[in-house]
């Protein structure tokens, strides 16, 4: 099986790209990626040792995607993207909509060359932030909380299930990754190809150079590690915006069901995420990082407010787990234990791949 990673040395694709070839030697991996965010030069490393091939290309560059086209290939997980939910706000967002539609567009065409199935790992953020606003909310203890019953079809206090309605304005970030679902549908009616869609939520997990716009709960972990300052920005300062957390082992696990299985999970799309029983609030992550690091920070509140940021984000999986044996394995818990081995097995390579650009003090708030 000839299975390609676009994507491949980001903290994602490189984690699926070693765990697949671990589990499946005798597969042929072959990883994509331009090296842009940093990082990657920690996975490259990684790629090489458990045999896994790269290829130094953009997705934004077609030929770089249809050079892969000169060999059998029967599976693309398509991967790559700017992922930060911010991306294009303050910016030009031509590389956010070159990467994130673009991008995949050339994968798609990759795949209708060579007949490959498309595993394309899109975003919770796919659902309306206007829509996500209306929703019941109780504040508890140390968290908030979705009520039982709620004014949006497709939510209730399990979370956010795929019925949940798309009409409304949902960050440009996660405009890309829906207009690339929708381009990808017409692509399986089209041509034939087999496609399956996960939406995620947060994954975390070791080699995330985690940010705040993007992997928070390891940008939290790096944070207390290093005694680095962080601030609860919004709803009161409180801290108790919440998201699901999903290890990156798990969606590892998911994925090899899915490629290995690909007739069963072809037209597919699922959310797929923590759920309610793998969650955290920034409050109850700042308690959770102390009490593994042993560092005990002052976390500052503040009452500004950020555009487009909700108070709890829950993906609910229901259709997912109806469908596979496939379940979280990983405690929120054991997710922060696991980012704080690899800082301190790699504490030099990590601090030195943080400091080129500077650990990230815009200290935004909590985003999916």
């Amino acid at each position: 099986m000839r299975v390609l990673i676009t994507g491949g040395a980001g903290f994602i694709g490189a984690n699926l790209g070693v765990g697949l070839s671990k589990r499946h030697p005798d597969w042929d991996i072959v990883a994509l990626d331009n090296l842009r965010r940093r990082g990657a030069e920690l996975n490259f490393p990684r790629l090489r040792e458990s045999g896994v091939g790269f290829a130094h290309g953009d997705v934004r560059i077609k030929d770089d995607v249809l050079a892969i086209a000169s060999k059998k290939l029967d599976a693309i997980v398509e991967c790559s993207a700017e992922p930060s939910v911010v991306a294009g706000i303050d910016e030009n967002p031509e590389y956010l909509v070159q990467s994130n539609l673009v991008g995949a567009y050339h994968c798609f065409e990759l795949a209708r060359l060579t007949g490959a199935h498309v595993l394309f790992l899109s975003t919770s953020r796919v659902y309306p932030v206007s829509s996500l606003e209306r929703l019941a909310v109780r504040e508890a203890d140390t968290r908030f909380e979705l009520c039982d019953e709620q004014p949006v079809v497709g939510a209730s206090a399990t979370g956010i299930s795929e019925m949940f309605p798309l009409t409304g304005a949902r960050t440009l970030y996660g405009a890309t990754k829906l207009a690339a679902e929708l381009l990808l549908e017409e692509y399986r009616e089209t041509y034939g190809i087999r496609v399956t869609v996960d939406r995620c939520g947060v994954v975390a997990g070791p080699w995330q150079m985690g940010k705040v716009d993007q992997g928070v709960f390891t940008y939290w972990m790096l944070g207390h590690y290093f005694r680095r300052p962080l601030t609860y920005i919004g709803f009161g300062g409180s801290g108790k915006q919440v998201r699901d957390i999903l290890h990156i082992d798990d969606l590892l696990e998911l994925v090899e069901v899915q490629l290995t299985d690909s007739e069963n999970w072809d037209g597919i799309t699922v959310n797929v995420g923590g759920g309610r029983m793998c969650s955290l609030s920034l409050l109850e992550t700042t308690r959770l990082c102390a009490e593994i690091t042993g560092n005990a920070l002052d976390v500052r509140p503040s009452r500004q407010e950020r555009p487009g940021d909700v108070p709890v984000y829950i993906s609910d999986c229901s259709r997912l787990l109806r469908r596979t044996a496939w379940r979280p394995r990983r405690t929120p818990k054991q997710t922060l234990e696991d980012i704080y081995d690899w800082i301190s097995r790699n504490e030099r390579a990590v601090q030195a791949a943080l400091e080129p650009t500077g650990f990230d003090q815009s200290e935004r708030s909590l985003t999916p």
